[in-house]
């Protein structure tokens, strides 16, 4: 039985899209190839539009790090320019949300969009307030949608900048030292960046996989004490 293609999708556009979610996934190369213009692009899309939580900022900023180590890029110049470019997401993601207000909580899910991350981080800033733009910076896709549910909150927008420099400047120089110090005083670290990067995604994740746990947990600690 011949297979017949779907109008507009080949099996070279699936190949085409598969080969860049690698490219994506792999930070060393991306940065290689693209220096400081591909850090700042995906750091700024990462912060600053709703499509940019899949990418993988922790990884990318230790990797520039630990390649900064090696000689290949400066670190002091990606600090500031990645600073600017986290600060500017992070602004976009609130001008986003004080332009849409409560109506983005409607909005359909789709490949690149999924309310429950919105709906995440929105009970992460009912429960932390603005510190939440601070604390969301070192937690994967929360990130991305902290700036945004503070723009539907209208928070005021002093007390937003105060939080989203000191995020930005914690976040960006703190991961890329990480990297830097591992790539100068671990010999031989450059050529295990892989396990790194491992390490670096799950150390990410733990928070939301901490509080998932605990939530399980209480959650099961009440419906026991309301048995019989």
């Amino acid at each position: 039985m011949a297979v017949v293609a779907r109008p507009g999708c080949t099996w070279s556009d699936m190949h085409g899209l598969m080969d860049l979610w690698h490219q994506l996934m792999n930070p060393e190369a991306l940065i290689r190839w693209g220096g400081y213009f591909v850090l700042i692009g995906m750091i700024f899309a990462e912060t600053g539009l709703l499509i940019g939580f899949f990418l993988p900022g922790d990884s990318l900023l230790v990797s520039a790090g630990l390649l900064a180590s090696q000689g290949l890029l400066n670190v002091y110049v990606m600090g500031i320019v990645l600073s600017v470019g986290a600060i500017a997401g992070d602004s976009t993601g609130y001008a986003i949300g004080k332009a849409t207000g409560p109506r983005i909580f409607t909005r359909e899910n789709s490949l690149l969009f999924n309310r429950k991350h919105l709906e995440r981080a929105h009970a992460f800033y009912e429960k932390y307030g603005g510190k939440t733009i601070v604390l969301a910076r070192f937690m994967p896709i929360i990130r991305t949608f902290a700036p945004v549910v503070a723009g539907v909150g209208a928070m005021r927008y002093r007390d937003f900048v105060a939080y989203n420099i000191m995020g930005g400047l914690a976040w960006v120089w703190g991961m890329l030292f990480v990297g830097y110090a591992l790539g100068r005083y671990i010999p031989g670290i450059a050529g295990r960046i892989d396990l790194v990067i491992v390490a670096v995604i799950f150390l990410s994740i733990l928070p939301g996989i901490i509080g998932g746990i605990r939530a399980r947990a209480a959650g099961g600690v009440r419906v026991d004490s309301e048995a019989p």
